[in-house]
């Protein structure tokens, strides 16, 4: 079938997308079809008037790693003498700066640090759930878990249970970049394979714990390579929900950023148009992904890689939450991206210039008591579908 009656097929009929037509979408579908029929399929999901938002801050406990991932300017390898780990008074004085404003989650991310025992994490997360008994806590990467359990000698299950019962509460996205086998040897040769990513994704999915799922692109991939990844994870959560009653709720994309990085520098003499994303790139993801996740409830847009106007069209193509203030972030910062931080304002009037409601939420979707918008902008009147 063309583009066109697979697109028309899929919004009639309200059928799973298959990858082999996901393909076919994504190779030769105009940008305005799809985000017109993606804006179709979110206001289906979820309603036509809330886009969420979270109030939290990226705190990055250590930057001592092994993996080495070419893409990353932000580690630094054991021995170096830029490398740090963080302290429970330290991390937790940041934890009261974001108390201070109102928020409700932090998002706690390093590097695999071989010099930490598992005490260092669990004290951790136990002293910081006794400080801050409100705050969402959510830690570690599932390389990190595989990490932590090479240095103890633990299984990934049972840090995670360690973990769990010290106070953590969810395992951030982070990691999963492209979960193709021939993608990710050649960006991060030592960093555990797509197997093990979603095998620790479906361990913290069995113990109940908040996940969420991440696509980094841009690193030459096909197409079908980007398909390939969203499929491993459409089909991971067929079988969490199938077997726990609980998976990822929600997918978050974003363009590897290549200033400050040897992938980057490596590559640097290619044609620009085969490594990162532009926003009509971007825009294209983030609309096969709505169409995609029939079974992943939201579909998040990256301000802070794409900045707040293209967010801003994300949503009036598929997406249905604006991020999160971040408050501090310095693993994608550290790769050139300027602007890693936003305030509540101006989070809230991005939303309203786009059309919408603004809803403070949580980590786990569940909406918040809501400030008034300080704007006096009157929202946009999104223009109506196009038919198929």
């Amino acid at each position: 079938m063309s583009w066109s009656e697979i697109l028309s097929s899929h919004m009639q009929a309200n059928t799973r997308l298959s990858p082999e037509d996901a393909i076919i979408l994504y190779n030769d579908a105009p940008l305005h079809s799809l985000r017109t029929a993606a804006n179709k399929r979110r206001k289906q999901i979820n309603g036509n008037q809330e886009v969420t938002y979270l109030i939290d801050r990226n705190i990055n406990y250590t930057n001592v790693c092994t993996i080495n991932c070419q893409f990353c300017s932000f580690y630094r390898p054991p021995g170096h003498e830029e490398t740090y780990t963080q302290t429970v008074e330290q991390i937790s004085a940041r934890i009261d700066e974001l108390e201070e404003i109102g928020g409700v989650r932090i998002l706690m991310q390093g590097g695999v640090n071989p010099e930490l025992g598992i005490d260092y994490y669990t004290d951790l997360i136990h002293e910081l759930r006794n400080r801050h008994p409100t705050i969402d806590l959510d830690c570690f990467s599932p390389i990190e878990i595989e990490g932590i359990a090479d240095v103890t000698g633990l299984t990934t299950l049972q840090v995670l249970e360690h973990l769990q019962k010290a106070g953590m509460h969810g395992l951030p996205g982070g990691g999963a970049e492209m979960l193709v086998d021939n993608i990710r040897k050649d960006v991060s040769p030592k960093k555990g394979s797509p197997d093990n990513w979603l095998r620790v994704m479906s361990e913290a999915q069995s113990l109940g714990m908040t996940t969420s799922a991440t696509n980094v692109f841009g690193f030459g991939e096909s197409n079908a390579d980007r398909v390939e990844h969203m499929r491993r994870i459409r089909d991971l959560q067929d079988e969490s929900i199938a077997k726990f009653g609980n998976g990822f709720t929600s997918f978050i994309a974003w363009p590897v950023q290549l200033e400050n990085n040897t992938y980057g520098k490596r590559n640097r003499g290619r044609n620009r148009f085969e490594l990162g994303a532009g926003p009509s790139e971007y825009l294209r993801h983030v609309a096969i992904s709505r169409l995609f996740f029939d079974n992943i409830e939201h579909i998040q847009a990256s301000w802070p890689t794409m900045g707040l106007s293209v967010a801003q069209m994300a949503l009036l193509g598929g997406a249905d939450d604006a991020g999160s203030t971040m408050m501090e972030e310095n693993v994608v910062s550290a790769s050139g991206t300027e602007k890693m931080s936003a305030s509540e304002n101006e989070l809230q009037d991005a939303i309203v210039r786009a059309g919408f409601v603004p809803r403070r939420r949580n980590s786990r979707y569940e909406l918040l008591d809501t400030p008034e918008p300080n704007t006096k902008l009157e929202r946009l009147v999104a223009p109506p579908p196009a038919q198929f």
